[in-house]
């Protein structure tokens, strides 16, 4: 077979394009990105509080590193501003004076703790020694209270057992699937340093915000800690002062993230319905705390509702929305709820913090030319500043994709939109190989934001289609209904009119494209390679086959719910229809599977079952590689280099018919005696 070579390849893009200094990002690139995360703005707005993580390859890991930057300066202006030692759950107190984190303590244990330190700077001290790790907290507004979250401690009882006396009584107590403990919530006086059990019920907490005064706490709460009955959870408030609790909500809806209004009386929470699990983008409830009486706040949105803060008086909700695939900043007014997009800006904004008046606001933001970075903006007058640069030069140093958002009409006439990304020498009526992506969820959706693998595969030559089929998030509800007992067949010919768009457009080669996806994404591409012969090679991971035998492992509530309906003794041959297993027989695409060894929202076996079944038929290759110690997401450094090197080889070899290697990665030299301390 003819090879590619990557330099010869970066040459005729680069001259193409006359810029010498450009060149194709590559898989190791893509690996060497600088993370930016975690941004806290100080409560006056003057400050921004953040972390970079940078791969440290000798290590087979990332490295976090924490710093700081003033509000109105620059990237350059950013230094680093905690130890090695870090945290996590870092914030401001409302006044500003100290900053705040949770950090492990303890010679073996290594319990997590609250430290704090004075935010002008100093050694972060531990303010808690408790008897279990703390897993969150909450200041209130005025800062005379934080309230935290614990598991229950260990009984006396408990503690005389042996270490391997623990056995797991599933789905009873407190238990799920694996070991769990029933949850406590404390009160702590960051004057007096002293703490009081508020809450000691046999529940399992989800969220839980602090009233403005510290009089109350809002919590969710249920009573039992099954995989797929989160619906169960309930809204409960605590008085702070004798400890009486009042439940909010008796319904069978998943009510989430309650959030005191400035009154300390309205709480806000997101929730598909007021009473049952639906199948539709969250929404945003205002409830009246005392009286109980609810209603819905954000009808007049569609879309997905993320980060909803009120503002300063409660007179409002600021909230980042997701429409199609774009995010911007939006206004609800919580008298009428009138809503207003208070930005217009291609690309996705994430992660908001705001000063304490609501008047400033730190953001993420990236397109699909930008690695994500931190902005400053004052709401009134919306002028970002750029205030970290993690990539510097990111788009100046690459060739990068040609980004398009195009649309579809389905086989029944829905309208579907996607993203198509071009190599970036493309000349228009040139037909290219095509990669069909498709995302996880089924509630997943691609967006205008950085994917940096669309990119290496553009730089390789590749157009990449990015579907966002029914079941989407970020459209209307109907659209997300869309493939509701219907999974595997309306969105399978969602990614069949798109690829045949792309076709009719002239950009795609039909006898040369490829599929890949990840959970859903390799669930619906095991669908497909069993509907269709059309790809030459698919790459599945961590992807469900067999619908049946994931039922008790792994198996999600949506699928009993919604995409399949029933249970598999209620409705056996649904499950087996919707199985890829069940069809194998049909597959002719050389493919490729890969899954994490410790994966509990899909569990491993599926790859190994449709690995073993196509073995077993003989009839095209299949390679399956299993990474130890990763869940359902790949993490590890050399984990990672080694799916994308194989995945790249793989459609390479079926799809061109041509071998592909990458660059030799260094690896960094080992120290010397002298240098290691021997």
């Amino acid at each position: 077979m003819p090879r590619l070579p990557i330099a010869l390849l970066s040459l005729v893009l680069v001259s193409s394009l006359g810029a010498v200094d450009r060149r194709p990002l590559t898989l190791d690139d893509s690996l060497d990105l600088t993370q930016v995360s975690g941004g806290v703005l100080s409560p006056d707005g003057a400050r921004v509080f953040f972390a970079k993580s940078e791969l440290d390859w000798a290590k087979n890991e990332r490295k976090r590193t924490y710093w700081m930057v003033p509000a109105d300066g620059a990237p350059k202006d950013a230094f680093e501003w905690l130890g090695d030692d870090g945290g996590s759950s870092f914030a401001f107190s409302p006044d500003g004076a100290w900053f705040t984190m949770l950090r492990p303590q303890g010679e073996k244990e290594k319990k997590s703790q609250l430290f704090a330190m004075r935010s002008s700077g100093g050694e972060a001290r531990p303010w808690t020694s408790h008897e279990s790790s703390i897993s969150s907290y909450r200041w209130c507004a005025d800062g005379s209270r934080i309230v935290f979250l614990c598991e229950r401690p260990k009984s006396e009882e408990e503690k005389k057992k042996h270490d391997k006396d623990d056995a797991v009584f599933v789905d009873e107590g407190p238990h799920g699937q694996s070991a769990a403990r029933w949850h406590q919530l404390w009160s702590f006086d960051p004057e007096t340093r002293e703490t009081r059990l508020l809450l000691d019920d046999d529940v399992r907490v989800g969220g839980y915000d602090v009233a403005p005064d510290g009089s109350r706490v809002v919590y969710s709460a249920r009573a039992e800690n099954r995989r797929n009955q989160g619906n169960l959870s309930e809204l409960w408030v605590l008085s702070v002062e004798d400890g009486v609790k009042r439940r909010l909500t008796e319904n069978r809806a998943p009510e989430s993230g309650p959030l005191f209004a400035p009154d300390g009386v309205h709480v806000l929470f997101s929730a598909p319905d007021d009473s049952q699990w639906e199948l539709r983008n969250s929404k945003l409830w205002l409830m009246n705390s005392d009286t109980r009486a609810t209603r819905l706040l954000s009808g007049a949105f569609d879309g997905t509702v993320r980060g909803a803060v009120f503002g300063a008086t409660g007179d409002e909700v600021l909230f980042i929305g997701l429409q199609r695939t774009e995010s911007n900043l939006y206004r609800l007014d919580v008298g009428s709820g009138e809503v207003w997009r208070l930005t217009d800006r291609g690309g996705s904004m994430g992660s908001a913090s705001w000063s304490r008046d609501r008047s400033r606001l730190l953001y993420s933001y990236s397109d699909h030319d930008s690695p994500s970075d931190l902005f400053v903006a004052d709401v009134m007058d919306f002028r970002p500043r750029r205030v970290t640069d993690g990539n510097p030069g990111f788009e100046e140093r690459f060739l990068l994709a040609e980004r398009r958002v195009i649309r579809w009409k389905s086989f029944d006439g829905l309208e579907i939109e996607g993203i198509l990304d071009l190599p970036p020498t493309y000349r228009e009526g040139t037909r290219v190989p095509l990669m069909l992506n498709i995302h996880g969820g089924p509630a997943g959706v691609f967006t205008n934001s950085v994917r940096a693998s669309d990119h290496v595969w553009a730089g390789l030559g590749w157009a990449s289609l990015r579907p966002n089929v029914r079941g989407s998030s970020g459209y209307s509800d109907d659209l997300l209904r869309g493939n509701m007992r219907d999974i595997g067949r309306g969105d399978y010919h969602d990614l069949m009119t798109g690829v045949d768009k792309v076709i009719a457009d002239g950009v795609a080669d039909p006898d040369r494209m490829g599929v890949r996806g990840w959970s859903y994404g390799g669930i619906l591409g095991g669908v497909t390679i069993t509907k269709t012969a059309r790809f030459k090679a698919a790459s599945i991971g961590a992807g469900v086959y067999d619908w049946t035998s994931e039922y008790g492992p792994g198996f999600n509530y949506d699928i009993r719910r919604w995409y399949i309906g029933g249970t598999p003794w209620e409705s056996p041959e649904e499950y087996r229809d919707k199985s890829a297993l069940t069809h194998v027989t049909n597959v002719a695409t050389p493919t490729i599977l890969f899954h994490g060894m410790r994966d509990t929202t899909d569990t491993e076996a599926q790859s190994m079952m449709f690995f073993s079944a196509l073995k077993d038929i003989g009839r095209v290759p299949v390679r399956y590689v299993k990474f130890p110690r990763e869940g359902h997401g790949i993490r590890e450094p050399r984990h990672r280099r080694t799916l994308d090197v194989e995945e790249i080889s793989w459609m390479h070899r079926h799809v061109l018919g041509a071998e592909w290697e990458p660059a030799e990665r260094e690896e960094p030299a080992k120290p010397t005696k002298k240098e290691s301390g021997s």
